[in-house]
């Protein structure tokens, strides 16, 4: 099972949410089986409320291709191509964004590299990915 984070404090949440969800299903010509959506704060930054939703699909992909995937669908929806970015202490920048698409988990598979580590290194310490996970399983 391949499961995603879905997550937007800008504009129009709850539409933001539903765009992403149907590029993703019309992309990976899969049907989403979705938790509930919940508000959350800002991490790591002043910022507006997340709204914030996790969604799972069964598909024969590659992890990266996936990556690319998600990353298109967030720059098609008025998200800035980025990177991961630190401050002088190391410590991760969080910004705003209208959409956020994070990989959680990919299968059993076990990555970590630059560009992409699975499962995903942070949102498990999140207490609310948890939850919204557990609504899925």
């Amino acid at each position: 099972m391949i499961c995603l984070l879905l997550g937007s404090n800008l504009g129009e949440r709850e539409k933001n949410l539903a765009r992403a969800r149907k590029k993703l299903e019309e992309r990976l010509q899969v049907t989403l089986r979705c938790s509930g959506i919940m508000e959350t704060e800002a991490i790591g930054f002043d910022g507006a409320d997340f709204l914030n939703q996790a969604v799972c699909f069964e598909k024969e992909t590659d992890p990266f291709e996936l990556l690319e995937l998600t990353q298109s669908c967030e720059e098609e929806m008025g998200r800035d191509p980025h990177t991961a970015e630190y401050d002088r202490d190391g410590k991760r920048i969080y910004r705003d964004r209208v959409i956020d698409i994070d990989i959680l988990e990919f299968n059993d598979l076990q990555i970590d590299t630059k560009r992409l580590t699975l499962p995903h290194p942070q949102v498990w310490s999140r207490p609310f990915v948890k939850k919204l996970m557990k609504q899925l399983k």
